[in-house]
């Protein structure tokens, strides 16, 4: 079975769709930043969450599951680097009680985990 038979579009993920909602709290949160971070932290902070659901949407409009595979692992790197941004930034002392968005970061890497393996066991199976 093809990739594009386990759902019409990013848009039906629920993963692309809670992405969509960590860029909205990253934004929130970076405007609690010093104004001398803005092309720095704020930035990569901000680049980084917007990769995740682009990523995920790129892999889920390419023809194959193993493509769509590989663009998961990209995003899981994004989110990676995220979790590594908003730990300087507590560090920092510009961010404090960042556990809501270490976890749902936490919570987007499982769903991404599971996609994956869903895809590959459906790979097997085909």
């Amino acid at each position: 079975m093809s990739k594009k038979e386990i759902f019409k579009s990013h848009h039906d993920l629920d993963l692309w769709k809670k992405s969509i909602d960590l860029v909205t709290e990253i934004y929130d949160a970076t405007k609690l930043l010093p104004n001398d971070e803005k092309f720095s932290l704020t930035n990569q902070l901000r680049r980084a969450a917007i990769s995740v659901p682009s990523n995920i949407a790129e892999g889920a409009a390419r023809q194959s599951s193993k493509e769509f595979i590989r663009f998961l692992y990209i995003s899981m790197g994004s989110l990676s680097e995220l979790e590594t941004q908003i730990i300087i930034c507590e560090n920092l002392n510009y961010l404090t009680n960042t556990d809501h968005l270490q976890n749902f970061i936490v919570d987007l890497k499982k769903m991404t985990n599971g996609l994956i393996t869903y895809l590959k066991t459906r790979n097997k199976t085909e």
